[in-house]
């Protein structure tokens, strides 16, 4: 099942499996979100969570004992249960159960807002601690755009724009999990020109992140915007020759090669007190080429 919402500008399609978003048109039906082709990559724009990226072995430790937890956690995977429905906005639920407690053993209730106004999608989640002691988690967004977009500009003629110049090294998976050895940023200024080679050695991780805002499209051409406030890492990936690029705003990463502690003390987790609820949000908003007037 899935739900529709639409401002005048905007129409956007949510399904309940994974409460991910899977369509995104403007008003002329041009499409900017990724199809979900099996060649390449059947995700559009998963959730992650509790976890994001890969843990060790696919297992977390949490107070001497070990779970097993795939890569991106169960969110995506899982039906969320429809709560809210208005033209302009929906709200979806996903709580704790016997099949998640067997993976992750902490009571959460998680709650993702969508919602449309003029050109821009909001997408906020809130996490609550239901359990009666600390929750260690993280959250990430992972929506795969077109590349290119729509409106015909080339593919090779696609950049993103970063808020703030990003010369800081990045990380880099290496079977899932991230690399000892930071690599130097391939950001010149605040313009990363985006090519396939950039991603045969998987994503690019960018753990130092001064930006909070990133524009992505062609110079003269179409666009859209993503701004995640709290967020404060981005993964930025795709499979070489595949028609996407996914702008990927996280709390937390993949474990480190060298991580094998507790949950809790992985890198990028943040602990909720009982209770306690934790908000992770962004936007995106489409931008049309600017015609010139002659």
């Amino acid at each position: 099942m899935s739900v529709v919402i639409s401002s005048s500008q905007l129409r956007a399609q949510v399904s309940a499996e994974g409460a991910e978003l899977i369509r995104l048109q403007d008003e002329q039906g041009r499409d900017w979100l990724w199809d979900g082709d099996p060649a390449f990559w059947t995700g559009r724009s998963p959730l992650l969570f509790p976890i994001v990226g890969r843990v060790r072995d696919d297992r977390i430790r949490v107070n001497g004992s070990e779970y097993e937890l795939p890569r991106h956690g169960f969110a995506r995977t899982s039906r969320f249960e429809i709560k809210e429905i208005n033209p302009s906005q929906c709200r979806f639920q996903l709580r704790s159960n016997e099949a998640t407690l067997s993976r992750y053993p902490f009571p959460f209730q998680l709650d993702v807002i969508y919602a449309v106004e003029n050109a821009t999608l909001s997408v906020a989640a809130g996490v609550t601690n239901t359990g009666p002691s600390g929750m260690p988690v993280s959250f990430g967004f992972h929506p795969a755009f077109r590349w290119p977009l729509p409106y015909g500009a080339p593919r090779d003629a696609h950049e993103i724009w970063f808020e703030q110049e990003e010369a800081a090294p990045i990380r880099r998976p290496l079977e899932g999990l991230i690399k000892r050895e930071p690599e130097p940023s391939p950001v010149q200024g605040r313009t990363l020109a985006l090519r396939d080679d950039l991603f045969g050695a998987d994503a690019l991780v960018f753990d130092q992140l001064k930006s909070r805002s990133v524009e992505y499209g062609a110079r003269g051409g179409a666009s859209l915007r993503v701004d995640f406030p709290d967020m404060p890492h981005l993964g930025i990936w795709t499979k070489p020759g595949a028609g996407f690029i996914c702008l990927e705003p996280w709390q937390g990463h993949a474990d480190p090669q060298d991580f094998a502690g507790d949950f809790s003390d992985k890198p990028g987790t943040v602990s909720l007190q009982p209770g306690e609820t934790r908000h992770f949000a962004i936007t995106v908003t489409v931008k049309p080429p600017v015609l010139q007037s002659v």
